[in-house]
């Protein structure tokens, strides 16, 4: 799955990239670590002309309740093979599709006991470009507008399933040739359940303790490193 993320780029850089206008006020303010749990705010693409600023963890538009956490948290990823069954997601197909840019994000190997976090980046270039979905929820309380969205995910590449070696899962990410047309909802879901190559990929281990602290938000997150773990030997 894909429940941490990172986002560094430049309004400017992301702007070139897609071809979208930047709208007044949106924040560039680096993410060097967020997990989806927190409902971060990010910087999406759609078919309109401007980038637009959203919250992970998509709330459907029917939702009718005000404490909408609990049904974030639920949809922060949406599986590719299973996207047309969901009632949050089916009814997006073909109009509610985004790209979520992303600088690299953040999965768990299990070892025995012991979870050891990887940073998995682009092997080329700086900007992944994850499939999305989004929707428009009103929160009936206030009547404020909230959109959200949730990162699709496919079967994982050789190179994930042995960072994600329980689960198996990683976030479908978009060849540039298919960028358009996913955006406007004429890509076929079968090109999505095939994974990106692994060469496309580049992954190193990160501090365990570092990422698990609640200031985990700042540049050293994404370094390499080891982590040494020992276990406890027998007493007799």
């Amino acid at each position: 799955m894909c429940y941490s993320n990172t986002s560094t780029s430049k309004n400017i850089d992301l702007s070139k990239k897609y071809g979208k206008k930047i709208p007044a006020n949106l924040n560039e303010t680096p993410i060097f670590f967020a997990s989806g749990f927190s409902f971060p705010t990010w910087r999406i693409v759609t078919k309109a002309d401007e980038l637009q600023p959203m919250n992970w963890g998509l709330i459907p538009s029917w939702f009718k309740e005000a404490n909408f956490k609990e049904i974030a948290s639920m949809t922060l990823n949406a599986k590719v093979e299973t996207l047309n069954e969901k009632a949050s997601f089916k009814h997006l197909i073909q109009r509610n599709e985004c790209i979520v840019p992303s600088t690299g994000f953040f999965e768990w190997q299990t070892k025995g006991k012991e979870k050891i976090p990887y940073f998995i980046a682009p092997s080329k270039g700086e900007i992944f470009s994850m499939a999305g979905i989004y929707d428009i929820w009103i929160n009936p309380l206030s009547g404020e507008q909230h959109t959200t969205f949730s990162i699709l995910t496919c079967p994982a590449n050789e190179l994930m399933e042995e960072i994600h070696n329980t689960k198996k899962r990683m976030p479908v990410i978009l060849k540039s040739e298919h960028e358009n047309d996913w955006l406007q909802g004429k890509l076929d879901l079968d090109i999505l359940k095939v994974p990106l190559p692994s060469d496309k990929l580049k992954a190193h281990e990160v501090n365990r303790k570092l990422i698990s602290n609640k200031t985990n938000n700042v540049p050293e997150v994404l370094l390499p490193f080891k982590n040494e773990f020992y276990e406890q030997g027998s007493l007799f």
